[in-house]
């Protein structure tokens, strides 16, 4: 691929094809379908955190004279203790099913209990009140510290250390340990003229999408069964939903609506199987819609991380080793992204020596779910502050720092490959010629800079291009659109056949309409579903030279294809799209294309993010007052959209960093689960966040597209962490950097 070469479609700022509908309301979300006959689920939820449930009696809300159905753990037919305990059973299946609903024992505030179905919501909601339900209340285990004490209460009985060199004898509450290694730290660290080692900790975040969960869903005994729901991934909805209930595949048919956000929340399954249980029992379509309130309490949030540090340099600046222990809190079941935080922590640097361990603990927590680069955000969080640590103690600007030692092209990555092309030096070059960063900082201002990796990922995607007999042509493509993706397949299409892109209609269709999708997350979609679409694109114009080659009585090998038309070499004839589908009929019927790919070579993509804030020493707030996102996209295939990813990023990671977190009380309560008490940014909290599109290339791409999805919230952690520590004079180990902690740090130390 030529950096050079000019695109008609590609890089412009095209009108989303979805924009429309969303302006003015016409989209459906996830709560707006109704179905004749339907009727409403509401779900039963823990008010303890930790608990063993002695007594659960439904009697009573099954003689409500509305209540037409009632589910129980007991439902899931796949799902017994019995199987697992033979080694018969996934035990993420059965940790999936006791999250949707408890079995025996409640592991948080908010865990789901049971569910009912009844006429009318408000019947629903009166059955859940007849519920009699007794509870022997256990000790809560809110933190890690907590659960990795020696005294801890011990969430499951079952849980037994894995990744260590000997199996345990004993149950545990860190479910996993991993370790990854390069060179020698101990060598490496023997080196460095100076060192520093510090612990820092991240609060439980939520995603904060405006849009809660829900489903609509209906039961067909003798056909197919359809779900309805707000998913960044409706073809794994419809596997997990199979899996807990014995179903096939192809009992179950799932379209993903319109969806307001999701970040990684929307990855996984809640409502839906419990909706098809009482959809079954009743005999009637069964809509379940989550308050705001059950969404913080009882869906998937970013994990609570605890981190220590340690990194050394020579005085010239240049990084010897680097070591860092990450723990990870997954709620109430396995599963945190502990992984990624430790194949992310130092990337961004081409350091010989590096040693990550990483440990995965269960709390009495929801059970976390994705959230944009799920563990990275944590761990850099760690790594950054200690940079800017070390490059303030050996006098050394910190981009300059950076690039003394940023990963290139051939660096050896901890978490396997080999760099190919990357664009992080380019990244930390602009930052530095940046208007903010040539900016002079007021007095009571203080600066971060910070630098964010994620790898992103491809997988398999599945396209359908139809063709019309007028030329225009219908893209038919699994992944739902969360950040502007119809339009990017729409421009790749269109530049690939050469035609204008009002001819192409993106639409995100059914689990029945086309081949396997995965998820849309991984900053994966314009990768590679965009891949699949340069696929079927490719296989239409191939089907286009070979008819217009039938016409002329030539070889398909003399035909050329140029700007949407067909060009015969041996003669002057030229046919344009629209003229070959017209007589499509008469030269073998109409054309379709296919793309059914399992995509490889995603492109690694690093950030960097300056931050400039103002701290009230009166109060504790923090305004930002400047910043910067700089971000490699490869090639950015809509601009705009992907300034909207950096900017996005930069906004949620900025809330991250300065007043979210979870509040509990001392029996694992959460008290803020509402937008009024867990405080996300709003427009006015910030400032115009200015962008800067690095384009390096992914050669394993036809237009060179990185995800850019989720590298955005990376750096802003740090980057507010630092410019916060920088305006204080105060070392910032705990995030948020929210009024009361700031305060509390500015009167400890007697300012």
């Amino acid at each position: 691929m030529s950096e050079a070469k000019q695109y008609k479609y590609i890089g412009q700022r095209t009108i989303r094809p979805d924009g429309f509908d969303k302006v003015t309301g016409r989209a459906n979300y996830g709560a707006d379908l109704s179905l004749p006959g339907m009727i409403w689920g509401k779900i039963l939820r823990s008010p303890h955190a930790h608990a063993l449930i002695t007594k659960l009696d439904t009697s009573k809300a099954e003689a409500h004279p509305d209540v037409l159905a009632i589910a129980r753990f007991e439902d899931f037919p796949t799902v017994n203790a019995a199987a697992f305990a033979e080694g018969r059973q996934d035990k993420g299946l059965v940790d999936l099913a006791s999250n949707i609903l408890a079995d025996k024992k409640v592991l948080y505030h908010g865990h789901a209990l049971v569910a009912v179905a009844a006429r009318t919501e408000a019947a629903a909601a009166q059955a859940l009140q007849l519920i009699e339900v007794e509870y022997e209340v256990l000790p809560p285990v809110m933190s890690i510290d907590q659960a990795i004490s020696a005294d801890a209460a011990i969430l499951h009985e079952d849980m037994f250390t894995q990744g260590l060199a000997e199996t345990p004898s004993a149950a545990s509450n860190i479910a996993s340990r991993m370790e990854l290694k390069k060179g020698d730290v101990d060598a490496g660290f023997a080196q460095a003229d100076v060192i520093v080692e510090r612990e820092f900790s991240t609060p439980t975040v939520h995603q904060g999408y405006i849009e809660p969960h829900a489903t609509t869903v209906r039961f067909d005994e003798n056909g197919t069964s359809t779900i309805w729901c707000p998913t960044q991934g409706h073809f794994d909805v419809r596997a997990s939903t199979a899996r807990l209930l014995g179903m096939e595949l192809g009992q179950i048919k799932v379209t993903a609506s319109e969806i307001g956000g999701g970040f990684g929340g929307k990855t996984t399954v809640y409502l839906e199987p419990v909706a098809l249980i009482l959809s079954r029992k009743a005999g009637r379509p069964v809509k379940m819609v989550m308050t705001r309130e059950e969404v913080f309490r009882a869906s998937g949030p970013a994990s609570a991380s605890q981190s220590r540090i340690k990194i050394g340099a020579k005085k010239d600046g240049t990084l010897v080793a680097m070591q860092a222990s990450l723990y990870y809190e997954a709620g109430a079941f396995k599963g945190s992204p502990m992984g990624p935080g430790c194949m992310t922590v130092f990337t961004p640097y081409d350091v010989e020596n590096m040693w990550v361990e990483g440990f995965d603990v269960v709390v009495n927590k929801a059970k976390v779910a994705a959230y944009r680069a799920p563990g990275a955000p944590q761990a850099e969080f760690a790594a950054e502050m200690v940079m800017n640590e070390l490059a303030e103690r050996l006098a050394m600007d910190p981009i300059d720092f950076r690039l003394q030692n940023a990963a290139k092209e051939g660096t050896q990555t901890l978490y396997g490959p080999k760099l190919k092309a990357v664009g992080l030096v380019e990244c930390l070059q602009a930052a530095k010629t940046s208007k903010q960063y040539q900016t002079a900082l007021a007095e009571g201002e203080g600066r971060g800079v910070a630098a964010g990796f994620w790898f992103n990922i491809g997988g398999q995607s599945s396209v359908i291009i139809n063709m019309n007999p007028d030329g225009t042509g219908t893209i038919l493509e699994g992944s739902p659109d969360i950040g502007g993706s119809r339009a990017s397949m729409q421009m790749m299409a269109a530049e690939e056949l050469g035609i204008p892109l009002d001819r192409l209609n993106p639409i995100v269709t059914d689990t029945e309409h086309v081949a396997y999708n995965q998820t849309t997350g991984g900053s994966r979609t314009t990768f590679a579903t965009g891949m699949a679409v340069v696929e079927a694109c490719q296989d239409i114009v191939a089907q286009l030279k070979s008819r217009a080659a039938a016409m002329w009585n030539v070889t398909s090998e003399q035909v050329d294809w140029q700007d949407g038309s067909a060009i015969n070499l041996a003669g002057e004839d030229k046919m344009t799209l629209a003229e070959v589908c017209a007589i499509a009929e008469k030269t073998g019927g109409q054309i379709s294309g296919r793309g059914n790919i399992n995509a490889r070579g995603a492109g690694p993509s690093f950030a960097v993010h300056l931050c400039d804030v103002q701290v009230d020493r009166d109060t504790g707030k923090t305004d930002v007052v400047r910043y910067t996102a700089i971000q490699d996209a490869g090639k950015a295939i809509h601009p705009g959209y992907v300034e909207g990813q950096y900017q996005g990023g930069a906004a949620q990671g900025i809330g991250w960093a300065l007043n979210e977190e979870y509040v509990y009380d001392q029996n694992g309560i959460m008290e803020n689960a509402g937008f009024l008490d867990y405080r996300i940014p709003l427009a006015s909290d910030l400032p115009s966040i200015d962008t800067i599109i690095v384009e390096v290339p992914n050669s394993f791409h036809p237009y060179g597209v990185r995800g850019v999805g989720e590298t955005g919230i990376v750096p802003p952690l740090a980057a507010v962490g630092s410019a916060v520590s920088n305006a204080i004079g105060l070392p910032i180990t705990a995030l948020p950097c929210s009024p009361p902690r700031v305060l509390k740090l500015l009167q400890d130390a007697g300012q």
